[in-house]
């Protein structure tokens, strides 16, 4: 869905739609991590010229470009180029994400798309010689939930702190680690990457449905923590992106294991928010199409999913929270307003608090930072190095 072209102070590749920018500077952005280039983002925006707005004509361009990388991938580590093959992998998987990012129901073609992302990453991971990833899988319910532990560097310590990571609306593990993990463990932290329930993998080849008391999954993630020989259970915090500013204060608050909190984006009352944006007609400014609310939710029309999310908020919850506490957020968020921020903000317990608004004069005003990604993390992975590592 397009929406009126408007003057923005930040970089938005199609003026008239918010959504496709949103997501092709999120991919522009990983690339300050590795995890894109610009010159293969821009051969998907050369494709869709004159298709702004068409989410099948978006599909097969990112798939048509990620098919390229991916091949490109293969070929180097057939002739035994490693470097060159985990670069590719790690781009390919990116584009392919965001290539199954706005096809829902999630038909036969999304799915395989996202398998085949999946695997690229896991050959990235297989392959890199920067940082040490493990697939591993944490104990959830009568099942699991798929996460990557990435290992500290930097560090001669047996145990160290970790970093429980959950993903947002519409984000996957494969898509956090490309904002700036690798810069995290480089710390001396540990990151358990998610994908938790109602994203990733979790859902699509799960079906486990986005839940309001996540708490059960953060305490599954500290569960498994508990038990590896290579974590400090004292030093563990939890950070989120997005609608993760809900999963984390909650997890955090009701939660007592956890040793810090990060809202990367605020979230205080995510009905009211959805249910403007329905009664906007899906005109608002949005990351993804409408109807994704109803399938991460796990039912078939707006009405019920309005229902579902009435105890999404955080009120009376979060005044529990008692552990150090950051929320970073854009002072010209166009999807989550500053005035809840503020709200998060004032209502925490935390007696070790910070709310970081990013302007537009700095950068980082936008949603999650997507326009100054560079900067929200480093203030955030200090922040946490701050609290887990040089508070000892």
């Amino acid at each position: 869905m397009s929406t009126a072209a408007k003057p923005s102070p930040y970089f938005m590749y199609f003026p008239e739609d918010y959504r496709w920018s949103a997501a092709f500077v999120n991919m522009l952005g990983s690339a300050t991590f590795g995890s894109a280039d610009i010159g293969e983002i821009h051969q998907i925006g050369r494709l869709l010229q004159g298709k702004v707005g068409d989410d099948a004509a978006w599909f097969d361009a990112c798939v048509t470009i990620g098919d390229r990388v991916k091949n490109f991938a293969e070929d180097r580590e057939g002739s035994g180029h490693n470097v060159s093959a985990a670069n590719a992998y790690r781009r390919a998987c990116v584009i392919y994400q965001m290539a199954e990012r706005f096809r829902t129901p999630k038909d036969a073609p999304a799915l395989a798309v996202f398998r085949t992302s999946v695997d690229c990453f896991k050959h990235f991971a297989k392959l890199t010689t920067d940082v040490k990833i493990e697939s591993v899988e944490v104990p959830y319910e009568q099942g699991s939930l798929p996460a990557y532990f990435v290992h500290a560097n930097n560090t001669t310590s047996t145990r160290n702190p970790c970093v429980v990571f959950f993903d947002g609306l519409d984000v996957t593990k494969e898509l956090q680690y490309s904002r700036g993990v690798e810069d995290l463990v480089k710390r001396g932290i540990s990151c358990l990457v998610m994908d938790g329930p109602g994203t990733g993998e979790a859902i699509r080849f799960r079906n486990y449905y986005l839940r309001h008391d996540y708490e059960v999954a953060g305490s599954a993630c500290v569960d498994y923590l508990e038990k590896r020989a290579d974590v400090d259970a004292k030093r563990i915090a939890v950070m989120a992106i997005s609608l993760g500013g809900y999963y984390a204060p909650r997890c955090a608050s009701l939660e007592p294991r956890f040793a810090a909190c990060v809202a990367w984006g605020a979230i205080w009352d995510y009905y009211a928010t959805w249910k403007r944006r329905i009664e906007a007609s899906f005109k608002a400014s949005m990351s993804v199409p409408g109807h994704h609310i109803m399938w991460i939710l796990g039912v078939d029309n707006l009405d019920a999913a309005l229902k579902k999310l009435e105890p999404y908020r955080l009120d009376g919850v979060v005044q529990k929270m008692r552990c150090p506490f950051l929320i970073t957020h854009g002072a010209d968020d166009e999807q989550v307003p500053l005035v809840d921020a503020q709200a998060l903000y004032d209502a925490s317990g935390s007696p070790d608090k910070t709310l970081r608004v990013f302007t537009a004069d700095e950068g980082g005003a936008q949603h999650c930072q997507r326009d100054y990604i560079s900067l929200g993390v480093a203030t955030m992975y200090d922040w946490l190095e701050d609290k887990l590592v040089r508070a000892r």
